[in-house]
């Protein structure tokens, strides 16, 4: 039974944009339990939570004030104070070794504080591991496939959605595959578009795909405020990326994706959604990933992403 000692949970998460995804069950459970949820997190993460109705209410965690609260002995802000205060439950996934903010919330009027882990470990799922605070309250995960209901940009025409870059050179398939991959669908799909997504990590990828890649139904998404890159995702009809925080936003608003991955596990960092495809590389080594693999893959995705359509179409034929 759910530990109902609680009606205003606040959830503090920072972290690269996957950590945050790979919270949303968490947020979703508390959601569930009947109580308010508010969000301490980066102001981008804030946005996409507030545009998906998953936070009751949302503040930045670079809010200047909250400095006071990561250091001993010193003045704390009132208003923040009281804002943590206000909370029944305080959830947080801070890297917290001396439990310096732990110290901080109690002073500060916390009820109830609990502590998630900050960095994933281990061979099971993230998931998993960043719900393990939830026993403790006696709720279990609602559900680990959560969806963003973010309404999907309309296009004109059919969009397959890229995402060659990560945080990390070794996540990557390399630029040149992907510029043959592109070609590849440019020349099958006639009619579809391609898009390009990337943000400051991908810039010298991206440099390179745009001099090379110079078709008029290439489209190029680059740096776009969150809200805004969801709902492109969620209208296009596929998506491929590698193991990166976009694939995990992809994979949240519907899209069905197909995932490289190289080094890293599937089994505990894949999005566990149904409409989601994963190819491990050959000894972990994105090198050794051919492009006719994942053209062969991409293309099997499209026509089941094809058939799930239609079949969406002939229940409603309002769609």
């Amino acid at each position: 039974m759910a530990d109902r000692a609680f009606e205003r949970a606040l959830v503090i998460r920072g972290g690269a944009l996957g950590d945050f995804l790979l919270t949303l069950p968490v947020l979703h459970s508390l959601r569930g339990s009947g109580s308010r949820v508010g969000l301490l997190a980066y102001p981008s993460y804030a946005s996409l939570a507030r545009s998906a109705g998953w936070a009751d209410d949302t503040r930045s965690i670079e809010y200047g004030p909250l400095a006071g609260f990561f250091a001993r002995d010193t003045v704390q802000d009132p208003a923040m104070r009281e804002y943590f205060a206000s909370h029944d439950l305080v959830l947080s996934y801070l890297y917290d070794p001396d439990g310096i903010f732990a110290e901080n919330m109690e002073k500060a009027g916390v009820r109830r504080f609990l502590t998630g882990r900050p960095k994933i470990s281990g061979a099971s799922h993230a998931i998993d591991q960043l719900a393990v605070p939830l026993t403790e309250l006696g709720l279990e995960l609602s559900s680990r496939a959560v969806r963003l209901d973010i309404a999907p940009a309309p296009s004109e025409a059919p969009i397959i959605a890229v995402h060659p870059g990560s945080g990390s050179p070794a996540k990557n398939w390399p630029t040149r595959h992907w510029k043959e991959l592109v070609g590849a669908l440019l020349d099958s799909e006639s009619s579809t578009r391609i898009a390009v997504v990337g943000g400051e990590a991908d810039r010298n990828v991206l440099q390179t795909l745009r001099a090379e890649l110079t078709s008029e139904r290439m489209l190029w998404w680059e740096n776009l405020p969150l809200p805004d890159l969801a709902a492109r995702l969620g209208g296009s009809i596929i998506y491929l990326g590698h193991d990166t925080g976009v694939s995990h936003l992809a994979a949240a608003v519907g899209t069905p994706s197909l995932l490289l991955f190289g080094p890293t596990d599937p089994g505990v960092w894949a999005p566990p959604h149904e409409h989601v495809r994963v190819i491990r590389a050959p000894e972990g080594d994105l090198n050794m990933l051919s492009v006719s693999s994942v053209l062969a893959a991409a293309r099997r995705l499209r026509a089941t992403a094809q058939l799930a359509s239609r079949a969406r179409t002939r229940q409603d034929p309002y769609l």
